[in-house]
């Protein structure tokens, strides 16, 4: 009995395997990529909402009430599909203004128990009317 013996082709099908895992993990890395720069848009948008926020209750004559408003109208014009469950808290004592806002970016992969937290905090004196003092 004689048996026929096949020489080994070489690497025959290797290609195929190696984009098997490589693509895979091409694609991970290329969502992770586009989840980072969706989280850095959404504290971008904090922050600009955060800013006109403190902007609107640090005036003189202005108040809390007015931060708050103002940071509704940006978020709804800027920020309402990227930063999701925004809390916003506007502060104002007689020497300083405070704006938190804090929320979660959109998620590309939704990992259950993966989030994205975003926080900012600014922070201003408030505006007020110094008078001029007689020289002498």
């Amino acid at each position: 009995m004689r048996r026929h013996f096949r020489p080994w082709r070489g690497d025959r099908g290797a290609g195929a395997a190696e984009l098997v895992i490589a693509v895979p993990l091409l694609m991970l890395l290329i969502l992770l990529i586009v989840q980072f720069a969706i989280w850095a848009h959404a504290s971008s948008v904090a922050q600009a909402t955060a800013e006109e926020a403190l902007a609107a209750a640090r005036v003189q004559g202005g108040s809390a009430a007015a931060g708050q408003q103002r940071a509704q109208q940006v978020l709804g014009q800027i920020g309402s599909s990227v930063l999701l469950s925004p809390h916003v808290s506007v502060t104002r004592t007689a020497g300083t203004a405070t704006v938190q806002i804090t929320g979660t970016a959109e998620e590309v992969l939704p990992v259950p128990g993966l989030t994205f937290p975003v926080h900012i905090t600014v922070t201003g004196p408030v505006e007020r009317f110094v008078p001029a003092t007689a020289p002498g």
